[in-house]
């Protein structure tokens, strides 16, 4: 999809739209870092278990993205939003899990 933007000289420039973040897809993600959370709040995990987690979830996402059809900056995405909850898990514990 694109859309047509107008530049200083008149003429259309054809951008790329951006699609839209899937609904679905941002409330599992936030129904899953908020599950992680309440367990490690509950002790039923330790934080470093939590972040673990999450780190082997971005490895096979690594190693599958690829077959799944994922572009490299899907890949690169996905792989952003893994961070960032492993960030939140570990400012949520005070610690720092040290990372490869």
């Amino acid at each position: 999809m694109t859309e047509g933007f107008s530049n200083d000289n008149g003429a259309p420039e054809i951008r790329p739209r951006v699609p839209e973040p899937d609904a679905y897809v941002q409330a599992a993600l936030l129904l899953v870092e908020s599950v992680l959370h309440g367990l490690i709040e509950k002790s039923v995990f330790s934080v470093a278990k939590a972040v673990e987690l999450v780190d082997i979830a971005a490895e096979v996402k690594q190693d599958i993205g690829a077959d799944l059809g994922d572009s490299a900056p899907t890949l690169q995405r996905s792989l952003g939003l893994l961070a960032a909850i492993s960030n939140s898990l570990q400012s949520d514990g005070g610690i720092q899990v040290a990372t490869d």
